[in-house]
């Protein structure tokens, strides 16, 4: 056997061994209406337009990254997906594969504040939780349109609050605080706010039901919540609509990730590129009413009214820094339980 046919043997055996692309892929999502959502506005059309399997793990943020810690020699996902900020700290631990517009050119399209992070290696946005005013426009006698409307004394009987063991009711106490001169250094102007409220007549409840009920037996007006939350009243047959106070929009930031580790990165990134695109955002808008992250994003009028759309609305949104948030959030619950029990 001359010594080109050897070669030429070798070269195709070698070719026979290396493992096949990969067609399947591993992510988490959140469970519920939120999966539903997912596997309708992403996954089916991504399978049914690469053929890859999409293998889905029902995790919530703190436990996706609990488990992405733990495979840390050896990860099972490729992409991850964190609500509560949770990137900062995994890209920061190595955990994590940049998202470049090399690999993913739709993240040309966002808009600035969804990438903000994406140099330092964490995902970028693909979904956005805005927290604003949650009215029951057939009751209250005028619209609020700024936080700080929350303090008069017409609405005090009528105010719902949430407990900050809820992520949303966090983000509430959060821009109470700040709209009272307090910082995330001192919050204490935001429990002094709640309690002021809760002595005019406001209540505190710990779960999204329960707001429904405030609302549909209780005569409540309006409550600090998520704009998703408000799209669910309005599907139960409640009069309320959602509005964005003037001081500014505080936000819960959904982003897709890539875990580093991992052999498929070309076609997680190919699964991070649909949940960016104008479609799947529309569509996630459409049935979740989340606010899009990519400025191409076309939504008609009724979805455009529930959520935070368009350049201009995208300006007032903010996030308050999740690291500060879970350095204090044992001390911040202790606090709030202690004002909500006087």
């Amino acid at each position: 056997m001359s010594a080109t046919a050897r070669i030429a043997i070798a070269a195709s055996l070698c070719a026979v061994a290396a493992p096949a692309l990969a067609q399947e892929i591993t992510i988490n999502s959140f469970g519920g209406a939120y999966e539903e959502a997912h596997r309708k506005c992403v996954i089916d059309p991504f399978t049914a337009e690469t053929g890859a399997k999409v293998n889905i793990v029902t995790a919530y943020s703190a436990d996706a990254f609990a488990q992405l810690r733990a495979q840390k020699d050896a990860p099972q996902y490729d992409v991850i997906h964190f609500s509560g900020g949770q990137e900062i700290v995994a890209a920061s631990e190595g955990l994590l594969v940049p998202v470049t517009e090399e690999l993913v050119p739709a993240l040309a399209d966002l808009y600035d504040f969804a990438k903000a992070g994406v140099a330092k290696g964490e995902g970028p946005a693909y979904q956005i939780a805005a927290v604003g005013l949650v009215v029951a426009s057939d009751k209250v006698p005028s619209e609020p349109t700024k936080w700080a409307d929350l303090m008069k004394p017409e609405y005090a009987e009528h105010l719902v609050l949430t407990d900050i063991s809820n992520g949303y009711g966090m983000i509430g106490l959060l821009m109470l605080n700040q709209v009272a001169g307090g910082t995330l250094e001192n919050i204490q102007p935001g429990l002094d706010a709640v309690g002021k409220l809760l002595d005019a007549g406001a209540v505190v409840v710990s779960k999204s039901p329960e707001i429904q009920a405030e609302f549909a037996q209780n005569d409540a007006w309006i409550a600090p919540y998520a704009s998703d939350y408000a799209f669910t009243l309005k599907k139960a047959g409640l009069n309320v609509k959602f509005i964005q106070g003037e001081e500014g929009t505080p936000a819960s930031f959904i982003t897709a990730n890539l875990v580093a580790g991992r052999d498929n990165v070309e076609l997680a990134s190919k699964f991070i590129a649909k949940e960016l695109s104008p479609e799947a955002q529309a569509c996630f808008s459409e049935a979740l009413r989340y606010t899009p992250t990519n400025a191409k994003t076309e939504l008609s009028d009724e979805v455009a009214a529930d959520v935070v759309y368009g350049a201009d609305a995208a300006k007032g949104l903010m996030r308050f820094d999740p690291r500060v948030i879970e350095a204090n959030r044992s001390a911040w619950t202790e606090a709030f339980a202690k004002t909500i029990a006087r």
